[in-house]
């Protein structure tokens, strides 16, 4: 009969194994997420400017971000971005998947043509967007012009200025195109097949087996946009307008940035890290209550 001590003794590193593997990235979340999370809520209840100590307000710094009409100004520019930019890159990436889902000539450089905007710095791809929606030489206007359409303004204009941003973010799908294409890989051929056999035509599988095998796929990257998005506006603003005209390009991560290290106001700036964190954590719940209204369970 085996001893039990040694039973146990084996069975020890196999209990310990998991937990050192991701240890170094359990304390990398902790030193380099947890810890500066928390000492920006901690920053957010004082008057801090960087060089005296800081000093325990409460919520004034909350107080002072709601009654600040360039933070609500900044919120709603950052809000309608998301609402147009997210759902668009999740469609694009979905779409294109299954455009080049099945092998044929020429797949593998378009494959690779999808990925490469999600791979370009920001900053260059600023530049090259800023060259494309410019209202006197850029080939958007140069094409809109050939064909008598009007010609706007775009980042001139305060009421196109948010558009360039978000054709710009839904070019950016690769991530999502390369989730997609490999869950769409995962789907059993043989339903599919079964489907076909019984006279269903594309449509019918797709609505019937193909999106319900991609909704826990699509609901884990409305997720991810959803935050890459609310962050992802701070080079781009910088580099094509500075948050003008009239304030329409102020995104919260460039109010945030001004208000801390421009302003030297640590405690408001703080405090808009907390409502963007909240903004984030409200849209992704409710897309969950959506996913599991739609049916989608923690099992799937």
């Amino acid at each position: 009969m085996p001893d039990p001590g040694r039973v146990a003794a084996l069975r020890d590193p196999w209990r310990r194994g998991p937990w050192l593997m991701l240890a170094p990235w359990l304390v990398g979340s902790l030193l380099l997420v947890g810890l500066p999370a928390l000492l920006t809520l901690l920053l957010s209840l004082t008057a801090y400017d960087g060089i005296s100590a800081p000093v325990f307000t409460g919520f004034d710094a909350y107080r002072i971000v709601a009654r600040d009409p360039l933070a609500g100004r900044a919120l709603e520019n950052t809000l309608l971005f998301l609402v147009a930019a997210v759902p668009l890159r999740i469609i694009g990436a979905l779409g294109l998947a299954l455009l080049l889902e099945r092998p044929r000539r020429g797949t593998g450089t378009a494959r690779v043509a999808a990925w490469i905007p999600a791979v370009i710095p920001d900053v260059a791809a600023a530049l090259v967007w800023l060259w494309i929606f410019n209202p006197l030489l850029g080939p958007v206007n140069l094409l809109l012009g050939a064909l008598g359409l009007p010609t706007p303004g775009w980042l001139a204009d305060p009421e196109t200025a948010r558009i360039p941003f978000v054709v710009m973010a839904a070019a950016g799908l690769g991530e999502g195109f390369v989730v997609l294409l490999a869950a769409l890989k995962g789907i059993p051929p043989e339903i599919r097949s079964a489907a076909a056999l019984d006279g269903a035509g594309r449509v019918a599988t797709f609505r019937a087996i193909t999106l319900p095998f991609l909704v826990p796929w699509l609901v884990v990257l409305s997720i991810r946009d959803t935050v890459v998005a609310l962050q992802w506006t701070l080079i781009p603003a910088l580099v094509m307008t500075g948050g003008d005209p009239y304030y329409s390009t102020l995104f919260l991560p460039q109010a945030i940035r001004e208000e801390a290290f421009d302003r030297f106001r640590y405690g408001p700036g703080s405090a808009l890290i907390v409502l963007l964190a909240l903004v984030a954590a409200a849209v992704s719940v409710g897309i969950l209550l959506l996913a599991r209204g739609r049916g989608v369970t923690d099992a799937d």
